[in-house]
């Protein structure tokens, strides 16, 4: 079942948090930036508002939300009704797969990204972004994640469980970006970028079929 009622009951707060956090949201885009390839067809799944679609240069996303993804259309993203353990798409169609906060709402990680798998063509690539839960964010987010709208739902994982279902999935090539290493209250700037992953709350691994 997907886990779409806090973001059909609070879309304008889920955009806010954006605009509210600008730094640490462009921190994030910068760490996808670096590991995104040139691509022709690119999807992003839980593409949400469009809020990373946009700023990255994908017109397409899936989104079991109506609500977001209405919000998405507004921002020029063709959006279609769908969740990642069983994504409406064709095999082998695509050359970029995108997925960013998603992960900690999906009802079975496995199964969506063998899906995933299964829409890249060869030597296709799959981007996730998502927040450690051995981080220090990561920690403070199922600390408190009772009081949150959001993330009362969530499950986090950590780099090496997401690295262990990305193998398992068929998966290779794997490498990685990783950045905001304050609380998001402290941020007043962009924070940097680096390689690797245990420092980062954010983590980002690009992984190839």
């Amino acid at each position: 079942m997907a886990k779409i009622e806090p973001f059909q009951k609070h879309t304008i707060k889920y955009d806010r948090w954006f605009e509210e956090n600008k730094f640490t949201y462009q921190s994030e885009i910068n760490a996808i930036k670096e590991l995104i390839p040139q691509f022709k067809n690119a999807v992003e799944i839980g593409v949400g508002s469009g809020k990373f679609a946009v700023p990255l240069g994908i017109k397409f996303g899936i989104e079991p939300s109506e609500k977001m993804r209405n919000a998405a259309q507004k921002r020029g993203i063709e959006t279609v009704n769908g969740i990642a353990e069983n994504i409406p798409l064709e095999s082998k169609n695509f050359d970029l797969v995108l997925m960013v906060t998603t992960l900690c709402f999906l009802d079975d990680v496995q199964k969506a990204f063998s899906e995933v798998y299964r829409i890249l063509k060869p030597g296709g690539f799959f981007i996730n972004g998502f927040v450690d839960k051995n981080s220090n964010l990561g920690k403070i987010y199922q600390k408190y994640k009772e009081k949150s709208i959001f993330y009362k739902i969530a499950t986090f994982y950590s780099t090496e469980e997401v690295i262990y279902l990305l193998d398992g999935a068929g998966f290779k090539n794997l490498q990685f970006r990783q950045t905001i290493f304050q609380p998001p209250d402290k941020i007043k700037n962009e924070e940097p970028v680096k390689e690797g992953y245990d420092e980062g709350s954010f983590v980002v691994i690009r992984a190839q079929k």
